[in-house]
């Protein structure tokens, strides 16, 4: 069912109250006006601070005098005591209930339209309705456009574009499907925007405009703050040691086709990376995405709190519902313990993060679609119990500090991409020096060596690296006790990375 048939049904089934959160008020508002025009024997209303209260929504506007203030307008809805139907539409009114009368007098409108038949709809860029309201109302966001909804806005863009402007569309049905592709995700506003900006840079729109269509998806996704599009170019052998961890994506990457559903298996739905910092977790996110050849996602988990009741919440689910419209993708929570610590005890935040950590898991239980979710924490104290049951995740993996063998592989890695021949240093003997380094310690090393080179005018070499790697003292001399208490949780809880 689509965002015009989910409203239909609310209306024809004569709901009291329908709440509309929404940044995309004119597509709401188009469908609206479409879906009361069918109706028979039914008064119209339509309210905003600008221009009062409208007897139509369709004819040129003819305000009701004086009903700016939404009080003046809904004590002229109340005065109209006919005993027809009413649908009445009230925008950007959540601010407006911080007033007491103002609030009262919503309650009575709302129970004028029900003892007739009616419906008011409340549409806003707020979500925190007051509580007494949304008692009375139906909830409803509208979805993100599909993919076929996604080529109606493209093509109709591209003809109100070549209306005013005479453009070049030149694109296969091959290229204009992948376009496609690369745009779902995205709200409508975000879809014509771009369109409109690619077809008007060059008065054409040609397969040439797919790199610019991808730079502006991540600028918007950026913008909104809820997603962040991370480039992903790692590859799983960028990364030294983790070899558990990438036997299992190399056999999981084989079990996401039909064949593999055919044979019985479930496709992956997402791991959970336990370990020490600068072991290599986020790196394997992004190696994750890039040997699958999916987009990958990061979740902030604590740039979605907002002041607002209900605010957190509804942008949540907004993160993950952009977050299947764009799968197959993997997505990425940095640090969940962090966005999610006070469902872990005593909540101190009113409950909003143990109602978001319920939304989370809920999602990660129900969800149908390609979205491989990848979770690193570093402190497993503040993990809330519910996480790490078992069929959350695929897997848990613990990421302990390298092993001998495999600080000889980071050496190696770091090395060759600073234009290094790793043959020319003795590895075995900085990784015997590097012991109980992580691999980002290892790479800041050799990052320290450089810069002391080049200031002495010489390249580097197994004795400069050294002594870089001996003057910084590792994490795991910093946090030791910390770190063991970590190892120990681990055992024979998590399956070691490596």
């Amino acid at each position: 069912m689509d965002n015009r048939d989910a409203l239909r049904r609310l209306i024809s089934t004569r709901t009291p109250c329908i709440f509309i959160p929404t940044f995309e008020e004119a597509y709401v508002v188009d469908i609206l006006s479409e879906i009361v025009g069918d109706i028979e024997d039914c008064a119209y209303f339509c309210w905003t601070a600008n221009q009062g209260l409208h007897t139509a929504w369709f004819d040129p506007v003819k305000p009701d005098p004086k009903t700016e203030h939404p009080a003046a307008a809904m004590f002229a809805l109340l005065d109209r005591a006919a005993s027809k139907r009413h649908v009445t539409l009230l925008i950007d009114l959540v601010e407006p209930l911080g007033d007491a009368r103002t609030l009262r007098l919503l309650r009575d409108v709302i129970r004028f339209h029900e003892g007739r038949g009616g419906t008011v709809v409340l549409v806003d860029h707020r979500s925190d309705l007051p509580p007494v309201i949304h008692a009375h109302a139906t909830c409803f966001e509208p979805a993100l456009p599909d993919e076929k909804e996604v080529l109606q806005i493209v093509r109709a863009t591209l003809r109100r574009v070549h209306d005013r402007t005479p453009i070049r569309a030149r694109m296969s049905k091959a290229e204009m499907s992948t376009l496609v592709k690369n745009l779902s995700g995205l709200s409508r506003r975000h879809v014509t925007r771009i369109v409109t900006e690619c077809a008007l840079t060059d008065r054409s729109f040609t397969a040439a405009d797919m790199n610019h269509v991808l730079a502006a998806k991540r600028r918007a996704m950026n913008a909104d703050g809820l997603l962040e599009y991370v480039e992903s170019p790692i590859s799983l052998d960028e990364i030294g040691g983790l070899r558990r961890l990438k036997r299992w994506l190399k056999h999981r990457v084989l079990a996401q086709g039909d064949e593999a559903v055919a044979f019985g298996l479930t496709p992956p739905r997402g791991v959970l990376l336990l370990g020490v910092q600068g072991a290599g977790k986020s790196l394997s996110a992004k190696a994750i995405a890039a040997a699958w050849g999916r987009p990958l996602l990061r979740m902030d988990p604590g740039a979605l709190y907002d002041r607002y009741i209900g605010e957190s919440e509804r942008r949540l689910r907004g993160a993950l519902r952009q977050a299947e419209m764009m799968a197959p993708v993997v997505l990425w929570i940095d640090e969940i313990e962090k966005g999610f610590a006070s469902a872990a005890g005593q909540s101190t935040d009113g409950g909003v993060s143990q109602r978001m950590f319920g939304t989370l898991l809920t999602w990660m239980q129900d969800h149908t679609t390609a979205v491989f979710l990848v979770a690193t924490a570093n402190n497993i104290d503040a993990l809330p119990p519910e996480l790490l049951r078992k069929g959350r995740f695929d897997e848990i993996f613990f990421v302990d500090l390298p092993s001998a063998e495999a600080r000889r592989q980071i050496f190696r890695i770091h090395l060759r991409q600073r234009g290094r021949d790793p043959d020319d240093f003795d590895l075995v003997r900085l990784a015997t020096a590097a012991d109980g380094y992580s691999g980002a310690e290892i790479e800041q090393g050799i990052v320290s060596a450089l810069h002391e080179a080049f200031t002495g005018k010489r390249d580097i070499d197994t004795d400069g690296v050294e002594t870089a790697i001996a003057e910084s003292p590792p994490l795991s001399v910093t946090m030791a006790e910390r770190l063991g208490a970590l190892r120990a949780w681990a055992q024979n809880r998590c399956v070691p990375a490596d």
